[in-house]
């Protein structure tokens, strides 16, 4: 049944009211992923503080025009869900990329394809390439465990050294 003007007009001031809260958006093509999946999805998410959501693409048009956002829904291809996050396109794109991975079907195609995602507190636009980047990289915590073994590697090898000539010169 079609959602009457009072409806739409209602849906995207809620829209608009729930993306002035958030600080990141990730779109993604979900044709042929089920409502099982979806709800994982959305389980998934909670802990980042994101939200999986499906609007028509002309009323997330027209949300994305009151909120002065430069991007028109409408050019991406299939069924448009919006995650939206507070946190950082780091945060949430890890787990998005993590639940595409998931999707593959039989024919060997994703289900659930990232189109691309947008900054809201820089106003940029991401293309999907570097949203699954993003998601391809580890945690920040890991990463920073690889910077402190990268940096403290030579200067124990260094160390090592110094502590065999001190035990050849004795």
């Amino acid at each position: 049944m079609p959602k009457t003007k009072a409806q739409k007009v209602k849906a995207v001031a809620e829209g608009v009211k729930e993306l002035k809260t958030k600080e990141t958006l990730v779109f993604a093509d979900f044709k042929g992923v089920s409502t099982e999946e979806t709800k994982r999805l959305r389980r998934a998410l909670y802990p980042s503080g994101g939200k999986f959501t499906v609007f028509k693409k002309r009323l997330l048009r027209v949300m994305f025009q009151e909120l002065g956002i430069d991007v028109n829904p409408k050019e991406f291809e299939g069924q448009v869900g919006t995650v939206m996050s507070s946190k950082d396109i780091s945060e949430v794109a890890g787990t998005v990329f993590k639940f595409s991975k998931e999707t593959i079907g039989a024919d060997k195609q994703l289900r659930f394809k990232i189109l691309g995602g947008y900054d809201l507190k820089a106003k940029r636009f991401l293309p999907g390439d570097e949203v699954r980047m993003i998601g391809a990289l580890p945690p920040r915590e890991v990463l920073l465990g690889q910077l402190v073994g990268a940096i403290s590697g030579p200067l124990r090898a260094f160390l090592y050294v110094l502590s065999e000539k001190a035990k050849k010169s004795n």
